[in-house]
Parts: C-alpha cells; structure tokens; sequence
C-alpha cells in the first residue's frame, strides 16, 4: 500500500516538474499526475532495458521526469 502510495506521490512531483519546464498547462493536475506515472513507467523500462534502473527515491523522481518529457515530446510531435 504504501509503495502505491509513493508511486503517485512521485507521479504527481515529476508531472508538475516536467509540465513546468516545458511550458504546458499547468490547470490540469490529474493529466499531469497520469503523465507522470507513465513516465515512471516508460523510463522504468528504458533504464532496465539499458540496465541502470533507478536507486532510491531521486532516481525514481529522475527516471520518471524524463520518461514523462519523452512522453510529451511524442504527445507533441504525433498528436497535437
């Protein structure tokens, strides 16, 4: 439970962080937190595929920062 709990937390922090710096709308948290998660996801799984996952808690925020920009820069490049 707690370890679903800091995956949202984590979620959230890294949404704002790369939504921030890449100058998106900041209105919609629940995008951001979604956006986050995945990108924990994705660069969770870029990271074991290139075998330097992430240690601790700042290298989860770190992996799932850059997961959600690749997330958002293929968002911008294919969807919008």
């Amino acid at each position: 439970m707690i370890s679903i709990l800091l995956d949202l937390i984590i979620g959230a922090i890294a949404g704002y962080i790369i939504t921030t710096f890449m100058n998106m709308d900041n209105s919609n948290m629940l995008f951001n937190c979604c956006l986050g998660l995945a990108g924990g996801i994705v660069g969770g799984m870029i990271g074991g595929i290139l075998h330097i996952g992430p240690r601790g808690l700042i290298g989860h925020l770190i992996f799932a920062i850059a997961g959600a920009g690749l997330l958002i820069w293929l968002y911008r490049k294919f969807i919008k």
